[in-house]
């Protein structure tokens, strides 16, 4: 009689399932200790800035152009682009969550293919020191007369991303191999649950009848594009981004037990 496939942990994936279980429940247990926002700030800006670089990024990939990108104090954000098709304004404008839940996955995903956590965040320093420079010294230069912020935003934004840079860069470079695997696990985590936390609040923001219009929202510009109501387009950013996070958990679920003579069948 076939046997039905059985799913375990592979055994090279238990110390990184720890490393991720131990980010979780510090992730977890931060949002319930009084003052510890003082303690996570610099990952929220950390957070946001991966958000911001995403909409840029992908708002150039596609064809369009960027005037400039910005960090506020508060931990919010703000990419200026511009698209030329509608094609590329639906995907700028929906690259600030599903980026950040993606860019997540792709740490979780570094991680089982043990690549190197220094060689990891040394590359995600230069990456952040590199969209710093762009976006928010090059291309606001060139758009001096038409931006729409100020020089203090852009002022604190070029702080926050070579800071970011240099210490990304600092813990690749003399951290321990411990405490850079724990630093892309902790990383990678803050990133998912900081995904699903905004869109949360994304939801509740234009919710019939409890949101609040006059609140800009990346899922309000799609609805401008688009007619579509921001409320659809929050829901499938939501489901976009567990089904990927529910992808990239399972990559860590992965020696099927099973002999030669076993088959597959569906109940």
């Amino acid at each position: 009689m076939p046997k039905k496939m059985k799913y375990k942990i592979a055994e090279d994936a238990r110390p990184q399932i720890t490393l991720l279980l131990i980010a979780t429940v510090i992730t977890i247990a931060l949002w319930f200790i009084p003052f510890t926002d003082y303690l996570v700030y610099p990952i929220r800006l950390f957070v946001t800035f991966i958000h911001e670089g995403s909409h840029a990024l992908v708002a150039v990939l596609t064809g369009g152009s960027v005037k400039s990108l910005t960090i506020a104090a508060a931990g919010s954000g703000v990419v200026y682009s511009a698209s030329t098709s509608l094609f590329g304004a639906l995907f700028t404008s929906s690259a600030g969550y599903l980026g950040t839940t993606i860019f997540g996955v792709i740490l979780l995903y570094l991680m089982r293919r043990n690549v190197s956590s220094p060689k990891v965040l040394f590359c995600l320093g230069g990456s952040i020191g590199v969209i710093t420079i762009v976006f928010g010294v090059i291309f606001p230069f060139f758009n001096f007369l038409s931006l729409n912020v100020g020089i203090g935003s852009l002022g604190f934004t070029i702080a926050v991303g070579l800071a970011l840079s240099v210490g990304l860069m600092a813990l690749a470079l003399y951290a321990s191999p411990r405490i850079a695997n724990f630093a892309i696990a902790f990383l990678a985590i803050q990133c998912l649950t900081n995904a699903l936390s905004d869109l949360k609040t994304l939801f509740f923001i234009n919710a019939p009848l409890m949101g609040n219009d006059n609140i800009s929202t990346d899922a309000g510009n799609m609805a401008a594009a688009t007619g579509v109501p921001a409320i659809v387009w929050t829901i499938m950013w939501i489901v976009i981004s567990v089904a990927v996070i529910g992808l990239g958990i399972r990559m860590y679920m992965a020696a099927k037990s099973a002999s030669p003579t076993d088959s597959v069948f569906i109940d």
